[in-house]
């Protein structure tokens, strides 16, 4: 009964206005709110600050500095493997594996459409038909800044208005297509492991996303959006592995997508496996 009114109340909640009044939270500069806040969020999630490059709770200017920290430099090691994929981001993986049918495995009884999660566009989905998909989960302790698994040249961003449902196990299992769903930045890149995809997907009181070449995406009208970077007149935006891409200022998902027959997956990584970003989730093909 419980989590029957937990999915209910998702559908019934005013979720952008939810997540607005979370952002002005987390933006908040008064000194002793702040610090309460945030003293309270690293108790409650067991947040290691060791790792921080400023470990001072204190010392961040509002809560979404502090939840978007940077490490210190060593923190996260790249993996050096020649064709290593590396994971975007900290967190466990939800799921991965084939895109079959042009469908993305979401949980058992659920899939979603690639096509739908890249906003409907069908020429910018067809190279991923066939492909690999990765879903890494980000939980409120994590890092959350997200990198690129493998070096890449920007094609094009796309922004895709959308619903904030929670994203967690029991969404997953109850909620029909919910990362195609749910508000979403998807960037699409040219590799030498053919086109890649990194969708950055929004959640309940997730207030933003940001990418390092766009800024904050979430435009003031929500309204499908897409921004083309391979243009002659916009110069090339070419990001090396494990490079930062983007964050969100409170936490949720991001998918990787490849087209096929170019990375193979290991084999210890499956479902709930946790990761950190730069940790070896597969290889290229081509290696």
């Amino acid at each position: 009964m419980k989590q029957r009114l937990f999915i209910l109340s998702q559908y019934l909640l005013p979720h952008h206005l939810l997540s607005r009044m979370a952002g002005c939270v987390a933006e908040c500069r008064v000194r002793w709110f702040k610090n309460a806040f945030t003293a309270w969020f690293a108790r409650r999630y067991q947040v290691d600050m060791s790792q921080a490059l400023v470990e001072d709770l204190t010392a961040y200017e509002h809560f979404n500095a502090f939840f978007t920290r940077a490490l210190k430099p060593g923190a996260r090691p790249l993996d050096t493997t020649p064709g290593a994929i590396l994971s975007p981001a900290d967190g466990a993986v939800s799921q991965l594996g084939a895109i079959e049918h042009g469908r993305i495995f979401q949980a058992k009884g659920h899939s979603f459409s690639a096509l739908e999660l890249l906003g409907g566009d069908a020429s910018l989905a067809a190279p991923f038909m066939g492909g690999e998909f990765a879903t890494v989960y980000l939980s409120p302790k994590d890092y959350h800044r997200v990198h690129m698994p493998v070096a890449g040249t920007l094609r094009e961003m796309v922004y895709i208005p959308g619903r904030l449902f929670s994203v967690n196990q029991t969404t997953a299992e109850n909620v029909p297509e919910l990362f195609a769903r749910n508000e979403r930045v998807a960037c699409v890149f040219d590799t030498e492991q053919g086109p890649m995809a990194v969708v950055l997907v929004g959640a309940m009181i997730v207030a933003s996303i940001e990418t390092v070449f766009a800024g904050l995406v979430t435009p003031p009208k929500r309204e499908l959006k897409t921004v083309r970077y391979d243009e002659a007149a916009r110069a090339p935006i070419h990001l090396e592995k494990g490079a930062e891409l983007g964050r969100f200022k409170l936490g949720s998902t991001a998918v990787v997508l490849f087209g096929p027959n170019q990375v193979k997956w290991a084999e210890q990584i499956g479902a709930g496996t946790p990761v950190q970003m730069g940790q070896s989730m597969g290889l290229s093909v081509q290696a």
